[in-house]
């Protein structure tokens, strides 16, 4: 029998395979690839979970923008409806103070028209006791005017007792 090169590297071949399966290779191979399934399974669930978790808090955070915003348009409401207040307030005050001032000035124009109208008359009535007081003293003699002097020393007396 002649045996050729394809004989032994058919030995050589069987050889191996026996020595693979012997050392178990392809239990560990399986093995091996078992455990890099079950990590990429394990990688994928952690994957899920945090992509769920990612979208629970963007939904979180959606909802607290909303929140915010609403409470931002409420406190710009708000704002709104107090500057509007304080703009009636002011007004009203403005307008008060305006009829009080208007008040006042009238108050104090008819007082300076009183006391006008009294200087007049005060002037008047010194010029006619003055006039009164230059006929009667061209027209009187000087025991008329010691007569009419202490009758009206008299009544002032009797008025002011």
């Amino acid at each position: 029998m002649h045996f050729d090169a394809t004989f032994f590297a058919f030995v050589g071949l069987v050889l191996f395979l026996a020595l693979v399966v012997y050392l178990k290779v392809p239990g560990m191979v399986a093995k091996s690839l078992d455990a890099r399934a079950d990590k990429i399974r394990d990688e994928l669930a952690e994957a899920k979970r945090l992509r769920e978790e990612a979208q629970h808090l963007l939904a979180e955070y959606q909802r607290k923008r909303k929140e915010a915003e609403a409470e931002a348009a409420g406190i710009v409401a708000a704002a709104e409806r107090e500057a509007a207040a304080l703009t009636a307030e002011a007004k009203q005050k403005t307008e008060e103070f305006v009829a009080r001032r208007n008040a006042l000035s009238e108050q104090k124009i008819k007082q300076a028209e009183a006391d006008a109208v009294n200087a007049v008359r005060s002037a008047a009535v010194d010029l006619a006791i003055a006039a009164a007081e230059a006929v009667l003293a061209k027209k009187t003699d000087a025991a008329v005017q010691d007569k009419l002097f202490k009758g009206s020393v008299g009544e002032v007396k009797a008025r002011l007792n």
